[in-house]
């Protein structure tokens, strides 16, 4: 059904990854910076890379038959959680060895801070479509119930654990792509709320400071994607990044030691694509890696321990 995934170095040439300077999960967790890992797909569905945070060193750590996205570092560094669509949720170490397959029927994990447990979305679960808390290993599939999406809505969707373990935040779409709003839950899966109305129409990726001050995320309120930091009920809107017309900055991750917010800038009408980094505040824009495609779903994880 699949192939075993490996690591393989991506020569410069043969991907397009151009290093240069930008004039412009899942949850990270406080530690040392490490790797960047994000998926892209060259035509035959997504597979997940990492690359240093200086744009050297670029890993291909999957190969799959399918789409294998969402990726999100375990806290500890040593393993990458993810989906292969239509094909549940997934494990692999970060060198690419001991992939395996957690749970049949789920999609956009993320490692809880003591990595022992993951949250994710189901949509064939008894009980309708929501966001579940199982163990890692999937023993206990498919876990705790933490959300049900409401009748006529269109799903809950990748969850995002805060640093001290105790809320979920996940994106809930009225209607995909056109009516998104960010919510949140506690962990024993009481008081359900909203943190960013309808009318921002989030884009799914977000991230936790590591602090658990600031939550980052993507809206394209204004006419074109920006970036925009709240805290964690909510307030404190504060839009980080101003893009240029027909430019966007869709939001990644914050960096372990919460100093760098990764993000994606991109022309999508002349194809240009660049993961970058900037400070919490948008100062200090540099990119990381450009690519011929975008490069998706970041997740900033700690070095192996």
């Amino acid at each position: 059904m699949r192939r075993f995934a490996r690591v393989i170095t991506i020569s410069t040439v043969s991907c397009t990854l151009l290093l240069g300077a930008l004039a412009s999960a899942d949850a990270t967790y406080p530690g040392t910076n490490g790797r960047i890992a994000f998926q892209m797909d060259f035509g035959l569905g997504a597979e997940i890379y990492t690359i240093m945070p200086s744009g050297l060193g670029i890993k291909q750590i999957t190969d799959v038959h399918g789409s294998a996205e969402s990726p999100d570092w375990s806290p500890d560094g040593t393993r990458i959680a993810f989906q292969i669509t239509d094909h549940g949720v997934w494990i692999v170490n970060r060198d690419g060895s001991d992939l395996h397959r957690v749970v049949a029927s789920g999609f956009q994990p993320a490692f809880t801070p003591d990595g022992t447990h993951l949250v994710y979305g189901c949509g064939d679960c008894a009980g309708g479509q929501g966001i579940f808390l199982m163990k890692a290993d999937g023993s206990n599939a498919p876990g705790i119930r933490l959300t049900t999406n409401p009748s006529g809505y269109e799903g809950d969707t990748n969850p995002e654990v805060s640093p001290d373990g105790q809320t979920v935040t996940f994106v809930r779409m009225k209607v995909e792509g056109e009516l998104q709003a960010l919510f949140a839950v506690n962990i024993d899966a009481t008081n359900v709320r909203k943190l960013v109305p309808y009318r921002f129409n989030v884009f799914i990726k977000h991230d936790w400071a590591p602090d658990g001050g600031h939550i980052v995320l993507t809206s394209p309120i204004k006419g074109q994607a920006n970036v925009y930091t709240i805290a964690p009920d909510g307030s404190d809107r504060v839009q980080v990044t101003h893009v240029l017309p027909d430019w966007g900055a869709i939001a990644g991750s914050y960096s372990p030691n919460g100093r760098w917010i990764a993000f994606r800038w991109e022309n999508s009408s002349i194809g240009v694509y660049r993961l970058a980094k900037m400070r919490p505040n948008g100062n200090h824009r540099s990119i990381i890696t450009t690519a011929p495609i975008g490069e998706r779903f970041a997740d900033w994880g700690t070095p192996a321990s």
